[in-house]
């Protein structure tokens, strides 16, 4: 299957009766140890019920359909079929709300940045030790409990064959001039898949900065800035203390600091403490960019749960500036996008495909 007939899952906040009976799993693993530790835990926590364990993708694809898991858990690195491959039939044929077990290693980084762009929901880092499994475990019920919530439908997967090739030739960036405007990007769980989407569609003569907030925690936002700049005509890194704003380039906020803007208008970051709950927090970006600079402020929030964005989006609002959020339709998670549009500050709502059309037209708009 070519990448640009993959098919991906969108979902929405489900409030749905159905979801009061048992969360169904399947354990996707290699490992007969991991498979043992993740369906003992899973088993003996209320509302779940472990409903099969599969040794490679290609088992894992044969029971899916059978079994009918509500949420799984899958392994990145495993024989015969592994689990970027596993995950790519699934979202094609079966969309359920998939989490990602990950190595820290820089490979593991960049194939669960590549998983969430392909429609993994989440994923955790596979213990490195006997001493931190009870951790791991306890972080994989709350991830599976709100997955659990994601109600999945199947969407075209936006490739941009076209763009695979721009960090060849060097790209074209300038010194911001007068009035020129800045656009923040924020995004949280499926931020990754929309970012993918987002991001290759802005043309490289966009008049603005961007700054792009993914909740993501240390380690995985150098992977992701490296694999959206590979398909873009921005130029798009991790962003660094002192990072000056230009035009044709994009920061993403480091996981593990709020990213701000100093008085020179240049890349501040900060471990303030969290906000939201999170690090970086959309919030604390926004603001500082409305603070900065007003009217000339744009706001883009993207799908995500909670309400992070809401508040940086009112200020920029009431400075003058322009709110664009993700229509439901096509949000994994219709929670910061919702939030802003309930909030009344939202002066464009629209789908994931048209969101780079709205930025230009908001970044043009005199």
């Amino acid at each position: 299957m070519s990448d640009h007939e993959h098919i991906q899952g969108a979902a929405r906040d489900a409030d749905d009766p159905s979801q009061k009976a048992n969360t169904r799993i399947l354990i996707v693993d290699d490992s007969a140890f991991m498979r043992f530790t993740i369906s003992n835990r899973l088993s003996e926590t209320p509302g779940f019920q472990v409903v099969g364990t599969a040794r490679d993708g290609q088992e894992a694809l044969e029971l899916i359909p059978s079994l009918k898991p509500d949420v799984i858990t899958l392994d990145v690195e495993m024989p015969r079929l592994d689990g970027l491959s596993t995950l790519r039939q699934i979202m094609a044929h079966n969309p359920c709300p998939v989490i990602m077990l990950s190595s820290l290693t820089g490979e593991g980084a960049r194939e669960t940045v590549q998983a969430l762009t392909w429609g993994a929901v989440d994923f955790i880092t596979k213990p490195t030790n006997k001493a931190n499994i009870e951790a791991i475990m306890d972080e994989l019920v709350g991830k599976i409990k709100r997955a659990a919530h994601i109600r999945l439908y199947p969407i075209p997967f936006h490739h941009h064959p076209q763009l695979q090739q721009q960090n060849i030739s060097p790209k074209q960036i300038r010194q911001m001039r007068g009035n020129e405007k800045v656009v923040v990007i924020g995004s949280s769980t499926g931020g990754p898949r929309a970012l993918n989407t987002v991001i290759p569609l802005l043309p490289q003569h966009l008049s603005a900065p961007v700054l792009i907030v993914q909740h993501m925690p240390v380690g995985f936002t150098r992977s992701l800035a490296e694999r959206l700049n590979s398909l873009s005509q921005l130029d798009i890194k991790e962003a660094a203390p002192g990072d000056e704003l230009v035009i044709g380039r994009a920061l993403v906020a480091p996981g593990g600091f709020h990213m701000i803007l100093d008085e020179n208008n240049r890349i501040a970051l900060n471990q303030n403490p969290p906000v939201h709950g999170v690090r970086p927090a959309i919030d604390v970006t926004l603001s500082s960019v409305a603070q900065r600079f007003g009217k000339d402020s744009i706001a883009v929030i993207l799908t995500g749960m909670g309400k992070d964005g809401t508040n940086g989006s009112f200020l920029i609002h009431s400075a003058g500036g322009h709110v664009i959020a993700e229509d439901e339709s096509t949000c994994v998670v219709w929670g910061m996008p919702r939030s802003v549009m309930e909030a009344g500050i939202a002066d464009d709502i629209v789908p994931l495909p048209d969101i780079a059309e709205s930025i230009l037209k908001a970044v043009e708009w005199n």
